[in-house]
């Protein structure tokens, strides 16, 4: 299944947590400790209440919002965050949760140093991958995983969610601290 489909056819905790799984792997480009976004996550469980989310997500947007808009891979990080909506609606997260995707594989292709044949990442999300980048495929991957992870194990697949965006964290954070060192 493709990625557009399994946005289409997620719940609003399935959307809410792959918006914030784009965000999450993308905080490197904010400034961001790889905590920050943590209270969110765990908003998504089960014993959180309604408000929850939204309290969170201001905290995060204060914490992250010195950090501000560099270049264009930053700018598209920022600008997920500022997107995120403050209730978690089904109607705000599939919205949210299909410009993060978008947003962050776009990010993987501008900071990814092989070239991606695609003249978007759109053919990419709709399942054509010949010739893609290997941080642009390595994101798709991400992405996919999990949706599938919360799409078969509800509020249990958070943590595998999780795991997945860490380890996606980790390697942008690299991506981008080499880049520096060669930028400087």
């Amino acid at each position: 299944m493709s990625l557009v489909e399994l946005i289409a056819q997620a719940d609003e905790r399935g959307l809410a947590a792959s918006g914030l799984a784009c965000l999450d792997r993308c905080v490197p480009l904010l400034g961001g400790d790889d905590e920050i976004l943590r209270p969110l996550w765990a908003s998504l469980g089960d014993g959180a209440g309604a408000g929850e989310w939204g309290e969170r997500l201001e905290q995060a947007r204060g914490k992250l919002d010195a950090a501000g808009a560099g270049d264009e891979a930053a700018a598209l990080a920022h600008r997920m965050l500022e997107a995120a909506p403050a209730e978690r609606s089904a109607a705000d997260v599939r919205v949210w949760a299909d410009a993060c995707s978008v947003a962050s594989l776009q990010i993987h292709r501008l900071l990814d140093t092989a070239e991606d044949e695609a003249s978007s990442v759109d053919s990419r999300r709709e399942g054509r991958t010949d010739g893609m980048s290997p941080l642009v495929a390595a994101e798709l991957r991400r992405q996919i995983t999990v949706l599938e992870v919360l799409a078969g194990h509800g509020p249990a697949g958070l943590r595998r969610a999780l795991e997945v965006s860490v380890e996606g964290r980790r390697v942008l954070r690299a991506v981008v601290s080499r880049r520096s060192r060669q930028q400087g």
